[in-house]
């Protein structure tokens, strides 16, 4: 069968769009490290290889998180002896039949620029998320909701594929190029045999075999749309804890404890108690059913145990703290270093170089000393001055090597050192002054309790993350307490949070306070 048979044929049956039987136009948008010009390399490929003309091109958006490039290709049906079409370079907004996004907000910008339209272009995107810097940067949650261009996508195509192409690459071996070209030639918009993709990965010559088994899997993901592109996830059940008769006899004393809480309460418990035994030791957790001890003595079943609930979360944030010996602990751990290696996709034969970048302040080593001597240090501005000289400078350590593991691995062990430090003294300090101050309200204003004690999000991280954070904690809970007395007071707290979480210089925040000191 010649190819503008075949060409008729796809028509007579209704799975060719008429217009692609003349130039086809198709748009790819991706960011680097997604394999954008390999995949538009495939496509001309493929298009060559049945007798097509076809040009690529491509033009770098201005940087990797704040544009995408954008590959375009043009082919058409050429046979030998024809003159060669003249294609376009870039394209053009309501003229492109197939648009490729290799990320869902990808999808969403080609759908603004006018890519997508509902009388003639096929949209492929995947549906996972590569988060831009501007949503990372956002305190709070920062993500844009992926539901939202999801449904302009179903009304702004003509055809619209979806599914987690990524996690369907990585599942198989491969990268999201391959999955995305399979989805392409499942979907039956290019009048090419799928034996030609499969030529084309072949021709490559370079990770062919994950990238034919990627191929394969989003194949039957577009062309079934009914099945699931990535199975559900497995659901989360608690892992099981062993160790020593001993140490087994004290955490099954402490899991029942937990189990004797209210069913809301416990709920949350038994992640804050795995995490604060994690962070430090037994005694540890039993100190952190002590304190959620005494929240629940002051709440009730009338009110749900929400009070108990939340308190079971964020006295756990809160005692496990980041401070030096945890960075170093966590940095250090295997589990870790196999991360790192399957999101790199480290073989046998490679080798991982691994770097760590630290910019330690005078105040995360102040806090590393005893409590007092460290209070009378930080105190003297002479001495934090030195410090900060000696240590204030950034500094990057290969842990692939031994000195460099071994050291933090060292400073990871210390936790029997932690509870002498002025850091855990401070934090101590916080914790008792912020239970505190939520407590007495019960009494009054019930819901305000619940906000202050959910105020404790606002405090995250480590170093310069960890004082920012803290200081707008500080600023939220002394705003409360301005207009404790007012029946929305609640509702206020909750609204200095959010300010607070909106941005990182607190500027949101600055201008709630200033209303509600308008009318305190």
């Amino acid at each position: 069968m010649t190819l503008h048979e075949t060409l008729s044929d796809q028509l007579g049956k209704g799975t060719l769009d008429p217009r692609l039987s003349g130039i086809i136009k198709l748009a790819i948008l991706a960011v680097g490290g997604q394999g954008g010009g390999v995949l538009t390399g495939w496509i001309e490929d493929v298009a060559r290889s049945q007798g097509y003309a076809a040009q690529a091109t491509s033009v770098a958006g201005v940087s990797q998180r704040t544009g995408a490039t954008v590959y375009y290709v043009e082919m058409a049906p050429h046979r030998p002896g024809d003159p060669v079409p003249v294609f376009s370079l870039m394209p053009a907004p309501g003229d492109v039949d197939i648009m490729i996004a290799a990320e869902m907000m990808e999808a969403g910008r080609a759908i603004i620029r006018g890519f997508v339209t509902p009388d003639r272009t096929t949209l492929i995107a995947s549906t996972h998320r590569a988060l831009a810097v501007s949503e990372k940067m956002v305190p709070g949650d920062g993500i844009a909701p992926a539901e939202e261009v999801r449904a302009a996508a179903e009304i702004a195509a003509r055809r619209f594929i979806a599914a987690d192409f990524d996690a369907l690459a990585v599942r198989n071996g491969s990268v999201i190029s391959a999955s995305l070209f399979g989805a392409l030639a499942g979907s039956g918009v290019l009048p090419f045999p799928r034996e030609a993709f499969e030529a084309a990965i072949r021709a490559s010559g370079k990770g062919v075999e994950g990238s034919l088994r990627a191929f394969a899997a989003a194949f039957e993901v577009a062309a079934n749309p009914a099945a699931e592109a990535v199975a559900a996830p497995p659901s989360r059940t608690a892992t099981a804890v062993s160790g020593p008769a001993r140490l087994m006899a004290q955490w099954n004393a402490l899991a029942a404890r937990v189990s004797a809480l209210p069913e809301p309460a416990a709920e949350m418990a038994m992640p804050g108690l795995r995490k604060v035994v994690e962070f430090q030791d037994l005694a540890y957790g039993a100190e952190y059913l002590d304190r959620l001890a005494t929240v629940q003595a002051r709440d009730s079943a009338e009110k749900g145990w929400v009070l108990t609930r939340e308190a079971a979360k964020y006295i756990a944030n809160a005692m496990a703290y980041d401070d030096v010996i945890r960075v170093a602990d966590l940095k250090t751990r295997a589990r870790r270093f196999d991360r790192i290696r399957g999101e790199m996709r480290v073989k046998d034969g490679n080798l991982l170089h691994l770097t760590e970048f630290f910019h330690p302040r005078a105040e995360e080593i102040v806090g590393m000393f005893p409590a007092r001597l460290g209070a009378k240090v930080e105190a003297s501005p002479k001495w934090m001055a030195r410090l900060t000289r000696w240590f204030d400078k950034g500094r990057r350590l290969r842990t692939d090597s031994l000195r460099a593991f071994l050291m933090l691995h060292v400073l990871g062990g210390l936790k029997g050192w932690r509870r002498r430090t002025l850091r855990h003294a401070q934090e101590q300090a916080h914790l008792a002054r912020w239970l505190e101050t939520a407590l007495a309200e019960v009494p009054r204003n019930y819901d305000l309790a619940v906000e202050l004690i959910r105020c404790r999000r606002l405090i995250k991280g480590y170093s310069d993350t960890h004082a920012r954070g803290l200081s707008k904690f500080d600023r939220v809970i002394a705003a409360t307490l301005m207009i404790a007395g007012r029946d929305d007071a609640a509702d206020w707290c909750r609204r200095l949070r959010e300010a607070a979480l909106k941005d990182e210089e607190g500027k949101a925040l600055d201008g709630a306070i200033q209303t509600i000191r308008s009318f305190a």
